[in-house]
């Protein structure tokens, strides 16, 4: 089975183990190790769901926890899970999920005229629409019931069983990432129990991306296996990947959630599928690193239309090329590492288009160094496109940077990397009663 967008060598996948799915009723393929928006993306599928209210396309925009697109129904009853997060989704033989929030199909949904009418319809329309006359409240109220909401809840009782624990640590590390595991090495070497909370099924975090780093003048990738089979050693030490840290109350005390059987295809009949740790620590590092800022344009929401770093994910965990024909649009340096990944595997970058006026540093120098064109002062205004983004209208700025000036010039483009810069991912410190500032 053809993965048309697969790149022929790289990536964290076991490609000895290939995986059949399907999504929407089709058969795919992908390998152990993708997730399904990898796999999806692999095939060529960029269109997976609809909005909420007007039932918009929507594409795939991360490649973790903060996706706000790629909810899909998983199985079926009496095990269907509604609103699964397609980039957190581990790839197993047989999976079987569906776009939500569409009728009769995600490739032609009905929904659609909603936003014809979209005059009709503004926020909070339906606190004072159809209130007259009462006698047809009930039936108004059936068909309001019936459009809102994503994905539907099992009808039948869960067969599955789930479980619940308790643990004391004198370390509880949230993240294990670079900054999660030199915690947990240095936090072993003094003998205390830790505990390493990790949501992905991998530990390294931003590592697993960018296999050029290097940490003490290893490459990263080695630096983490050497460093897991280090902390592997330690009898004081529990690593637990598939976890998330989901609360964090007073006195130490934090819920995890850890995903035990998702991932096997055979579900062992004694086994969990979940299990509910209560973790009461001395003390807590929230190694939880940062999540990417999209940017603001016109119709910024079109399949094809993604974040610079969940680009990188794709082409160097996955090895996948998210497009064919790709602008950066952004306002940091990060974004043209993104660039010059693309241009190493094979994808066309018809421009980066930086807000700045003079970007500075490394990688703006080997982006241009490798010939990319770059487009300084200017956005991004708006994009073209129906179920897939096809141009972009690329706009010089002011000399304040405040306004648009003069009229967009249109750029061929099968997909579109965004980097608005970073903001750490703060929710279980601001949980916990952390103060912020800037």
């Amino acid at each position: 089975m053809a993965q048309e967008f697969r790149l022929a060598e790289g990536g964290l996948i076991d490609r000895s183990r290939p995986l059949g799915f399907r999504f929407n009723g089709r058969l795919y393929q992908g390998y152990a190790g993708d997730t399904l928006a990898s796999a999806l993306l692999a095939n060529g599928v960029h269109l997976v769901g609809r909005s909420y209210k007007y039932h918009r396309p929507r594409g795939i925009v991360s490649a973790g926890p903060e996706e706000p697109n790629a909810l899909v129904q998983l199985g079926r009853d009496p095990r269907s899970d509604p609103n699964t997060r397609a980039t957190q989704l581990e790839l197993v033989e047989g999976l079987a999920a569906r776009s939500q929030n569409c009728w009769p199909g995600v490739g032609f949904d009905i929904g659609v005229m909603n936003g014809l009418v979209s005059r009709l319809l503004p926020a909070g329309f339906y606190y004072k629409t159809f209130k007259w006359p009462a006698s047809l409240w009930m039936k108004y109220e059936y068909v309001i019931r019936h459009a809102a909401g994503l994905g539907r809840a099992p009808g039948k009782r869960d067969p599955d069983l789930y479980d619940k624990t308790n643990a004391h640590c004198d370390v509880l590390i949230v993240g294990g990432g670079p900054a999660g595991l030199a915690a947990a090495l240095a936090a072993a070497q003094t003998g205390a129990r830790v505990i390493l909370a990790e949501q992905d099924c991998q530990l390294g975090g931003a590592l697993l991306d960018r296999p050029d780093e290097a940490i003490d003048g290893k490459p990263a990738l080695d630096w983490v296996a050497e460093t897991l089979i280090e902390l592997g050693k330690n009898p004081e030490v529990r690593i637990l990947p598939r976890t998330t840290v989901f609360a964090y109350y007073d006195h130490n005390y934090l819920a995890m959630l850890e995903r035990v059987t998702d991932h096997l295809g055979e579900k062992p009949e004694n086994l969990p599928r979940e299990r509910l740790w209560k973790v009461r620590a001395r003390q807590v590092v929230l190694a939880t690193g940062a999540i990417e800022q999209q940017l603001v344009f016109s119709d910024n929401d079109r399949p094809g239309i993604m974040l610079a770093g969940a680009g990188q994910t794709y082409l160097n965990r996955y090895a996948v090329k998210p497009g064919s024909k790709a602008v950066v649009f952004t306002n940091n340096d990060g974004a043209y590492g993104a660039a010059l990944d693309l241009q190493r595997a094979g994808v066309s970058v018809a421009a980066v288009v930086d807000l700045r006026t003079a970007p500075e540093g490394p990688l703006s120098e080997q982006a241009e160094a490798a010939g990319l064109p770059i487009l300084t002062e200017q956005a991004i205004v708006a994009t073209r496109g129906a179920k897939r983004v096809r141009q972009v209208a690329v706009a010089p700025l002011s000399p304040e940077g405040d306004r648009i000036t003069g009229d967009g010039e249109g750029i061929e483009c099968d997909l579109v990397l965004c980097s608005g810069g970073w903001s750490p991912t703060v929710h279980l410190y601001s949980q916990s009663k952390g103060s912020l500032a800037w």
